[in-house]
């Protein structure tokens, strides 16, 4: 039954709900899932009309905590710099929805999921997944909290491509869309670095074709896949100006293989910490998703033909050091939208924080995004 939700006073803290849907539910491969767990939380209220409702999506290892503190890190939510009291997106004035993606491990259907055929967990016999898939859960989601036409849909990165694609795959649903930080597509580049990261994963002994104990994962492989993609996410000029060549706690070179430089200690506690909040296998499934995202496709590879049909209003963010998705996807985007006739505003915006720029302190950001909602409202 359709339901709507208010959040407590102090939103800080969302309503993390799941919910099971009932199946089948059809996925891009031909395969189907018999039922559907999404993991979510909302902020603020639907109005009366449902004209408020913003859909937040998360990037590759995020999940549904966008402005609560996560309950396994303590950390606060991953975007709440955007999100929360007083943000471009308020619970005062919107009605807030962050899934956690299918394929994830935050509580949606996922690898780690158990299979109702034989109550067993997934492993690697869960269905291979798109990004489309994950929209189409989203969608679902949606019906079932009653919201019909969502105010916009917002998300960088992965996120983004979320973003693109509702208005792709349900333009009738979607008033505006921000797209920060993202591609239509992923690159040769980009699926190379995957690469590397997945067969890290299926490389350490322990991942046991995915079959692995949930207190025993294959820990290394996936802190490896961490750091690598890790890196990125940043940009030479940022690790210059945070790390340099300074050592780590000595005074001059070990000759040895211990973390002596400050950016392999980084590194190497950036991939511990991952371990402890996100499964391998979802690392697998999500990150082959998005290697198989190309909006252009289906259409004779033509973006423009893939925006044909929406009415929505959009908004495209970069940002000068990102180089996993750099300016130039987004001005292709942008070009797309405007041969499609669809009305579309874009920035590229100065950081020396590479990629991960869309997740810090970025106050011109901030304005973008309030000043665009605001417009749309």
């Amino acid at each position: 039954m359709p339901a709507t939700a208010s959040a407590p006073s102090d939103s800080r803290f969302g309503l993390d709900r799941r919910v099971a849907l009932p199946g089948p539910f059809a996925l891009a491969s031909g395969q189907s899932l018999a039922g559907l767990d999404i993991a979510y939380e909302t902020y603020g209220t639907l109005a009366p009309d449902g004209g408020n409702a913003i859909l937040v999506c998360h990037a590759l290892t995020g999940d549904q905590h966008v402005a609560s503190v996560h309950p396994r890190t303590g950390k606060p939510g991953w975007w709440a710099r955007l999100v929360g009291p007083g943000q471009p997106i308020d619970p005062a004035r919107h009605f807030v929805i962050c899934a956690n993606v299918l394929g994830g491990c935050g509580g949606s259907s996922g690898p780690g999921s158990r299979d109702p055929a034989t109550g067993l967990h997934y492993g690697m016999a869960f269905p291979v997944i798109t990004i489309r898939d994950m929209v189409n859960a989203q969608a679902a989601l949606l019906d079932h909290l009653g919201v019909g036409v969502l105010q916009a849909v917002v998300g960088g990165s992965m996120g983004g491509m979320q973003a693109l694609d509702w208005a792709v795959a349900h333009p009738g649903r979607v008033r505006s869309v921000v797209a920060i930080a993202t591609a239509a597509r992923h690159s040769a580049q980009n699926i190379a670095f995957h690469e590397v990261g997945r067969q890290a994963i299926m490389a350490d002994p322990m991942w046991l074709g995915g079959n692995y104990p949930e207190r025993q994962p294959p820990a290394a492989g996936l802190a490896v896949a961490r750091m690598a993609a890790h890196i990125t996410y940043l940009s030479e000029e940022g690790l210059t100006e945070k790390f340099g060549r300074r050592l780590q706690d000595r005074e001059a070179l070990g000759f040895g293989f211990d973390a002596e430089f400050q950016v392999e200690s980084y590194l190497r506690h950036q991939g511990l910490a991952f371990v402890e909040r996100f499964d391998a296998n979802s690392y697998l499934y999500i990150t082959r998703a998005m290697d198989y995202f190309d909006l252009a496709a289906p259409h004779d590879g033509v973006l423009a033909k893939a925006f044909a049909a929406t009415k929505a209003r959009f908004a495209l963010v970069s940002f000068t050091s990102d180089w996993l998705y750099p300016t130039a996807e987004s001005r292709r985007i942008v070009r797309a939208l405007n041969a499609a006739g669809a009305a579309v505003s874009f920035v590229e915006l100065e950081s020396p924080f590479g990629h991960d720029a869309f997740l810090l302190d970025a106050p011109e950001m901030n304005r973008v995004v309030d000043g665009f909602l605001r417009a749309g409202a």
